[in-house]
C-alpha cells in the first residue's frame, strides 16, 4: 500500500505541472490498477503537501499563487449550515425539544454559570454542557471577529491560498469556521487545532460542514503540553524548526491567552512555529481586564529576538553539524501602532473594535424564548449574543508593520511629551484605535448628547489619549468616517488634561483639520 501511495503521488506531482490530476487517469499508471476512487481519496489525504485543491469535476489543479483579497462588507449572520449542524448535535444530545424542559433549563444555568464565572475572573472548566451553551452564546461573534481582524492581513497582500494554521484553544470552532469562509473556495487550507476539553467534540462536528479543499486535524492537547512536531509539515515530515522555512503561515490564539497561567510564556513558544512570514493573531474580548492583558503580552514580547542560529550548535564547515535558525525580531504588525522610532506605548492599552451586530441565531432566539414565565432571572435577550467587539494583537517575525511610518519632532507633536502642549493647539498624526466611546456614536451634532470620544495612539505615549469631537465639520469628518486603526493627521487640535479620567483629552473642533492618511 505505501508503494502504491508513494506512486500515486509521484504521478501527482509530475502531471500537476502538465495538465490537471485526474485520478481516472492516474489508476492506470498505479501497479495494481486501483479504483479512481482510491486514488482519489489518497490524494485528497495528501493534497496539503502536494499543493493541490479539488475542482468540483473531481480533479486536481495546483493551488494558484495570488494572495487572498479581503472581504467586502460586513459579516451580516452565522451561516445556515453551521447552525443547521450546532442544532442537530443539541438534539442528538438533549432531544428534539432541547430549548425546553429540564435540558433548556440545564442549558441556560450554564451560559448564566460560565458568564459569571468569566465576569469573576474565575476558570472556566469545559464539559459538554459548557461546550453546548458556549458554542449557542460565543460561536456567532467569535465567527465574525475573525474575519475582521483577517482584512489586516488580506490588505497588504499577506494571507496566501496555500495556508498552514496553528489555532491553539480552538473551543468550540467559531475562529475556525469563521477563517474558511473568509478563504475563497480555490484556497487550500491545512488547519490544525489545538484543544483538549470537550468543546473540540463540537469543533469536530462543524468542521464536517467546511469545504473540500480544508484539511483538518484536532490534537487533543492543552497549550502548554502541545508539541509542534506533532503537526504535519509541507514535506510530510512534521514541523522542523531546524528548517527556515518550515511552520506555520497562521499561528491563532483566540480567547485563550488571559485563561493560562503563563500567557506571555505560551504566547512566545507559538512564535517559535511561525513560518519566516507567517503572522501570530492572538483575540481577546473587547472587556478591560482581557482586552488590557492581551496588551500586556503584546508588550512583553515585542523586540525579543527569538531563533537566533547557535555558534555552539552550528559548524560551518561541518555538512553534518545540527543547524539552528531564528526567525527574527518580534515586530508588532498591528492594529497598535509604532509611529517614533524606538519608542512603544506604556499606557493601559485598552483598545478594541466594535463591527455591526449580527442577525439573531435561531438557536439563541430559541433558548431565549423558551424561558420558562416564572423564572425571575430572565430578561428578554438575555441569551442573544450577537455583538461584534473584540480586541487583538498581530506579531510578526520580518519586521512588517501594518502602518510603517517613522515620525519626527520637525512634523508633529510627540505624544510622550503631551505634558508641555496643555492648553496649546498642536499637530497631531495619531491612529485612530476604538469607535466611539461616548453614550451614543452619532452625537454631537447639536443633539446635546455626548460629544464622540476616540481612543488615539501614536505608539509612545505612557498615559491615554483621546480625541473627543465638540463640534463637527467638513474639515474633522474624517475622525468620524475613519476605520479601527487608520492613521489620521490632525492640525489645530487643543490639548488638554482630564483629571477625572488621567488621560489627555484632544479636542477637536470647528478650528481643527483632520485628514486619513493612506
Amino acid at each position: 500500500m505505501t508503494d502504491q501511495r508513494e506512486s500515486i503521488r509521484s504521478n501527482a506531482k509530475y502531471l500537476r505541472n502538465v495538465r490537471p490530476v485526474d485520478p481516472d487517469e492516474i489508476c492506470e499508471y498505479v501497479e495494481g490498477n486501483p479504483h479512481p476512487a482510491v486514488v482519489r481519496q489518497h490524494l485528497r489525504e495528501d493534497a496539503a503537501d502536494l499543493g493541490l485543491i479539488e475542482r468540483d469535476d473531481g480533479t486536481f489543479v495546483p493551488v494558484d499563487d495570488d494572495p487572498v483579497g479581503p472581504r467586502r462588507g460586513p459579516v451580516e449572520r452565522f451561516p445556515a449550515e453551521y447552525e443547521d449542524r450546532l442544532e442537530d448535535l443539541l438534539v442528538d444530545r438533549y432531544g428534539p425539544n432541547w430549548e425546553d424542559g429540564a435540558s433548556g433549563d440545564l442549558l441556560r444555568s450554564t451560559v448564566r454559570r460560565f458568564k459569571a464565572d468569566y465576569l469573576d475572573g474565575r476558570a472556566v472548566e469545559y464539559d459538554d454542557d459548557v461546550a453546548a451553551g458556549y458554542a449557542i452564546y460565543h460561536l456567532p461573534g467569535y465567527y465574525a471577529a475573525i474575519q475582521y481582524a483577517l482584512d489586516d492581513l488580506a490588505e497588504r497582500g499577506l494571507l496566501d491560498r496555500t495556508l498552514r494554521v496553528l489555532d491553539v484553544g480552538a473551543g468550540v470552532g467559531g475562529p475556525a469556521l469563521g477563517l474558511c469562509d473568509y478563504l475563497p473556495d480555490d484556497a487550500l487550507l491545512e488547519y490544525h487545532a489545538v484543544e483538549p476539553s470537550a468543546a473540540a467534540d463540537v469543533l469536530e462536528e462543524l468542521l464536517a460542514e467546511t469545504g473540500r479543499n480544508v484539511h483538518t486535524t484536532i490534537h487533543r492537547a492543552t497549550a502548554e503540553e502541545f508539541d509542534p512536531s506533532d503537526a504535519i509539515s509541507g514535506d510530510g515530515d512534521g514541523f522542523d524548526p531546524t528548517t527556515p522555512d518550515d511552520g506555520f503561515d497562521l499561528v491563532l490564539a483566540c480567547n485563550v491567552l488571559s485563561e493560562l497561567e503563563e500567557p506571555a510564556a505560551v504566547a512566545r513558544s507559538l512564535l517559535e512555529t511561525l513560518a519566516p512570514d507567517g503572522t501570530l493573531l492572538a483575540m481577546a474580548p473587547a472587556d478591560k481586564n482581557t482586552s488590557v492583558q492581551l496588551r500586556e503580552v503584546e508588550r512583553e514580547l515585542e523586540g525579543e529576538r527569538l531563533w537566533e542560529r547557535s555558534a555552539v550548535d552550528f559548524d560551518e564547515t561541518d555538512d553534518e553539524s545540527p543547524r539552528r535558525y531564528r526567525r527574527g525580531e518580534v515586530t508588532v504588525y498591528g492594529p497598535s501602532v509604532r509611529l517614533w522610532p524606538g519608542e512603544t506605548p506604556s499606557d493601559r492599552g485598552w483598545s478594541f473594535d466594535v463591527r455591526p451586530d449580527l442577525a439573531v441565531p435561531s438557536v439563541q432566539r430559541r433558548l431565549d424564548e423558551a424561558a420558562p414565565s416564572d423564572d425571575d432571572e430572565h430578561a428578554p435577550g438575555e441569551f442573544v449574543n450577537v455583538d461584534v467587539q473584540f480586541s487583538y494583537s498581530q506579531l510578526r517575525l520580518d519586521g512588517r508593520r501594518r502602518i510603517d511610518m517613522a515620525l519626527g519632532t520637525n512634523e508633529c507633536a510627540q505624544m510622550a511629551e503631551m505634558e508641555r502642549h496643555v492648553t496649546e493647539r498642536i499637530d497631531l498624526i495619531a491612529a485612530k484605535l476604538s469607535r466611539s466611546l461616548s453614550d451614543d456614536g452619532t452625537a454631537g451634532r447639536g443633539s446635546g448628547r455626548s460629544n464622540p470620544l476616540f481612543k488615539i495612539s501614536d505608539g509612545s505615549e505612557d498615559t491615554d489619549h483621546y480625541a473627543v469631537v465638540t463640534r463637527e465639520t467638513a474639515l474633522n469628518r474624517p475622525l468620524l468616517e475613519a476605520d479601527y486603526g487608520d492613521v489620521c493627521s490632525f492640525e489645530n487640535v487643543l490639548a488638554l488634561w482630564n483629571d477625572d479620567e488621567g488621560a489627555y483629552n484632544l479636542v477637536v473642533d470647528g478650528e481643527t483639520i483632520v485628514d486619513r492618511i493612506a
